[in-house]
């Protein structure tokens, strides 16, 4: 099949597929800014040190032991969101309101590439309740890991501020259209090609012979009543030489 027979295909179709476009993209618009719920987000941020409290500056840079902690990291990231230190949280900051569940579910902890930074950030309805629930967080684990890692070395780098005005990272409403209007397009396109393959109306010469075999010999176009009326009026009324006049015969 050429690609005109393709554009084809798609412009016998192109009203539904322009409607399922406009359909999609206006029902994801208005769920995503008049239903959906703005999410924000607060981040508390650890550094995870070889020791704490040390009397002096380091002399030099300890890689091995750097590289130690760093692999440590993973430890930590999977005891913060275990359900003992987030049962340990909502005890301790009731003023959450929320499950330790809900907390396990809003809690993402990141860390930035081969650094000791960890990152605590808590997704809520509310910026103030998330800043205040990864600032919890972060002080409970820091007190917590001494008597589970048996070693002081976690440390609060920066807290959230829960006077801070952040914009919601959720939803965005431009990126959903964009998807909705490019998931109708390509859908509405398989449906135009799943029509002209299910329709087994015969309408160009191609599908005579493909269906018959045999050649085309010659075809009637069809023409509406308004083209052959135009074609009438257009047609120019000839005089016949010597007879401008009208010639009437009596009976």
């Amino acid at each position: 099949m050429e690609l005109k027979q393709y554009w084809m295909i798609v412009k016998r179709r192109l009203l539904l597929i322009a409607l399922l476009i406009t359909v999609s993209c206006l029902a994801v618009g208005i769920y995503s800014y008049y239903f959906i719920q703005p999410k924000y987000e607060a981040s508390a941020k650890l550094i995870v040190n070889p020791y704490k409290d040390s009397s002096s500056l380091l002399p030099s840079i300890d890689v091995g032991s750097i590289n130690s902690t760093i692999g440590l990291i993973k430890t930590y990231k999977e005891i913060i969101k275990t359900p003992r230190l987030m049962k340990k949280v909502v005890h301790e900051f009731p003023e959450l309101e929320m499950s330790y569940g809900e907390l396990i579910g809003k809690v993402k902890i990141s860390s930035v590439n081969e650094t000791q930074v960890m990152s605590i950030t808590v997704r809520d309805e509310s910026y103030v309740r998330a800043a205040k629930a990864a600032n919890a967080v972060a002080e409970v684990f820091q007190k917590t890991v001494p008597g589970l890692m048996k070693v002081d070395n976690v440390s609060i780098l920066d807290y959230a501020d829960p006077r801070e005005h952040h914009a919601p990272v959720a939803p965005n409403p431009v990126m959903n259209i964009v998807v909705a209007f490019m998931l109708a397009f390509m859908m509405g396109v398989g449906i135009a090609f799943l029509l002209d393959y299910l329709d087994d109306t015969i309408r160009t010469e191609e599908d005579v012979e493909s269906l018959l075999g045999v050649p085309v010999l010659t075809s009637i176009p069809r023409l509406k009543e308004s083209d052959a009326t135009e074609g009438i009026r257009k047609t120019p009324i000839m005089k016949t030489a010597g007879r401008e006049k009208s010639v009437s015969f009596d009976s």
